[in-house]
Order: structure tokens, then C-alpha cells, then sequence
């Protein structure tokens, strides 16, 4: 009789492990780029709603909405003073007369964009008065 230790794998056996890690890394990757994109509209989102705290702020202060203006990261304007959106949004608000207004925003990494307005008609994609909402 022969004594025999096996020592080490098969080649059928690290096939089988490498085929099941590919299975798990298929299904892994398309949640993770849902979750990007997830963080992306979140991100507009929040920075309509820091959009809209100014908005009031300043309409607290004069009675009338501020100008309609485009805000890229790190940009400031003597009107909406404090407002910065995060990196990568493009935040683009319109005023109407002082009496509203209405921003939209965008996400240098992905195509969806977000909306929201006050006083004003509806502007798409958001339907509710003062509630963010995207495409």
C-alpha cells in the first residue's frame, strides 16, 4: 500500500474558486455603480435644499427673491454669500421677478438632473413646491 499526503489543489478545484469569485464580482459591481449613482443624486439634492435655506434667507432679509445665477464648485456670488454646492454639481437658479424662483442642478459624473422651485410653475423633473426631486 501506498502512503500518499496530498499537498496543494487540484486544477479542477482552483477552477471551481475562480469561476465562483467571477460569479460574485458579476454580481457585486452593477450594486456598486447603482450606489455611485445614488450619492451623485443625493449630493444635488442636498445642495438644492442649501439652495433653497439661502433663497429664504435673503428673501427673510428684502422681501424679494435673489437673481437667477449659475454656481460651480468653490464659486460665490454677493447675492446667495455662503452658498458653495459640493464638488462637481452644477447648481443653476432663475428667478422670476423676485416674486420666486426655481434651480437645477447636475452631476459632472452622470446625466440625471435634479430640480426644484418656490413660487413659480413646476419645473421638471420636480412636481411638489420646495421638493428637490431628479429624473
Amino acid at each position: 500500500m501506498r502512503n500518499t499526503t496530498r499537498k496543494g489543489f487540484t486544477l479542477i478545484e482552483l477552477l471551481i474558486v475562480v469561476v465562483i469569485i467571477g460569479i460574485l464580482a458579476a454580481i457585486a459591481i452593477p450594486k456598486f455603480a447603482n450606489t455611485k449613482e445614488k450619492a451623485y443624486l443625493a449630493s444635488m439634492k442636498s445642495d438644492l435644499r442649501n439652495m433653497a435655506t439661502v433663497q429664504e434667507g435673503y428673501f427673510s432679509d428684502f422681501q424679494v427673491y435673489t437673481n437667477g445665477t449659475a454656481f460651480n464648485q468653490g464659486g460665490t456670488t454677493a447675492s446667495l454669500s455662503g452658498f458653495v454646492p459640493s464638488a462637481g454639481v452644477r447648481v443653476v437658479a432663475a428667478n422670476t421677478g423676485g416674486t420666486g424662483w426655481s434651480a437645477t442642478s447636475a452631476h459632472s459624473a452622470t446625466t440625471r438632473t435634479c430640480s426644484i422651485f418656490i413660487g413659480v410653475a413646476a419645473v421638471g423633473p420636480a412636481t411638489v413646491e420646495a421638493e428637490p426631486k431628479c429624473n
